[in-house]
């Protein structure tokens, strides 16, 4: 059964930036598909609640409140989910972000943040569990990338700089980590998370942004959580360095921070 590719079951996954969004409905996903799921973020009670729902699929869950910020932090994730699950076969470099700004406005200390926040926790954690991955033999990487990392528009200098990069270390990783670990990532369009609150709450904004979608609506966290199971599961088994859209289709922004010219 063809079914059967998408099961995870007794694999172990860390999931960074699960307390909510995309990371959150992507725990529960590798729960739902049979992983026990370590998972990271800063806010105990948001993690508590992810924890119940992995926890309702009948599978374990570790909760580690930590920031994620600092690379050595993201290190130690991998650590423990051997040490409390016996091994590690899944890792989902979720965590990153960055804010909006003009380009004057964009300071190189912004810049190398945001390098450090989505592409060096990535690296870092990776790296940790290279030999966990090994020793279970092989295993699969998962970067939440994003369109902005291959689109142009106004504002997102540092987000997508950093995106693109995690985009092309994905294809880089791949090749030195093939052929027991597989490395992929997921370019990401607007999806109804947190992030997206302010626009989630005008009819006026979202109504333009699903305008300037080809599919006609903002993405689902459970969108994502699909695309990282098909990433993480053998049903991807001849996968590896790839960069997967999910993103409504856009070739490019479909939200105009409304920046002038300089």
């Amino acid at each position: 059964m063809i079914s059967e590719r998408f099961r995870i079951d007794g694999r172990v996954a860390v999931v960074t930036g699960a307390g909510r969004g995309i990371g959150a409905a992507t725990a529960v996903a590798l729960a739902q598909a049979g992983a026990d799921v370590v998972i990271s973020s800063r806010t105990r009670e948001q993690l508590d609640e992810v924890a119940a729902g992995i926890e309702a699929a009948g599978r374990r869950a570790l909760v580690v409140p930590s920031d994620l910020a600092d690379p050595e932090s993201a290190a130690e994730l991998a650590g423990l989910a051997a040490g409390e699950f016996g091994r590690l076969d899944i890792v989902v470099n979720n965590m990153g972000g960055a804010m909006p700004a003009a380009f004057l406005d964009t300071s190189p200390r912004h810049m190398e943040k945001a390098f450090r926040f989505n592409v060096g926790t990535a690296h870092a954690l990776t790296r940790a569990a290279v030999p966990h991955l090994l020793k279970a033999d092989g295993g699969s990487v998962v970067n939440i990338s994003s369109a902005m990392g291959r689109i142009a528009g106004r504002g997102y200098l540092a987000y997508g700089s950093a995106k693109a990069a995690l985009a092309h270390y994905t294809r880089l990783a791949a090749f030195d980590l093939a052929p027991r670990v597989r490395v992929n990532a997921i370019a990401v369009g607007s999806v109804a998370t947190s992030a997206l609150d302010v626009v989630m709450t005008s009819d006026e904004l979202r109504t333009e942004m699903e305008r300037r979608t080809p599919l006609r609506r903002v993405g689902e966290p459970e969108d994502v959580a699909a695309a990282v199971l098909y990433l993480a599961s053998p049903a991807s088994a001849y996968v590896t360095g790839s960069v997967l859209r999910v993103d409504g289709g856009i070739e490019a922004p479909n939200l105009d921070l409304g920046l002038e010219d300089l």
